[in-house]
């Protein structure tokens, strides 16, 4: 479960990079997804893929490997990562997309996936406190 969650981050992960390097990838004649599509085409893909790893990884909670403190950091770092790309997608919508705006989705996704992955670590520790 753990590469399908970073298997299905990896998009929207990469593809703001590519959108700030784009003609980078271009004179290279590298087809980066940033560097064929348009920036509202590349968007709508890193909305897709996040909301497809926030999924995934609350995936975890139902399958029973992971508790209410993994839940609480998932689903909160999960939907400001999903917000964050869905401000991407609407200022690339409007044609208003800076390079440092992609830079930030590209950022957080790594932060996202540190927290993801450190709430995973301690979740055993802590327990359920709800539980008792």
């Amino acid at each position: 479960m753990l590469f399908v969650i970073i298997f299905l981050w990896t998009p929207p992960h990469y593809w703001p990079l590519s959108m700030k390097y784009r003609t980078d990838y271009q004179k290279a004649d590298v087809p980066m997804l940033g560097a064929v599509a348009t920036e509202d085409t590349v968007s709508v893909q890193v909305v897709l893929y996040a909301w497809a790893t926030v999924v995934c990884s609350l995936l975890l909670v139902p399958l029973g490997w992971a508790g209410i403190t993994y839940t609480a950091v998932a689903a909160i770092s999960g939907a400001w990562f999903v917000w964050e790309c869905h401000v991407l997608h609407r200022k690339a919508q409007l044609g208003s997309l800076k390079q440092k705006e992609a830079m930030k989705v590209f950022h957080l996704s790594i932060l996202y996936l540190t927290l993801l992955f450190v709430g995973l670590w301690i979740d055993p520790f802590i327990g359920n406190p709800l539980m008792g």
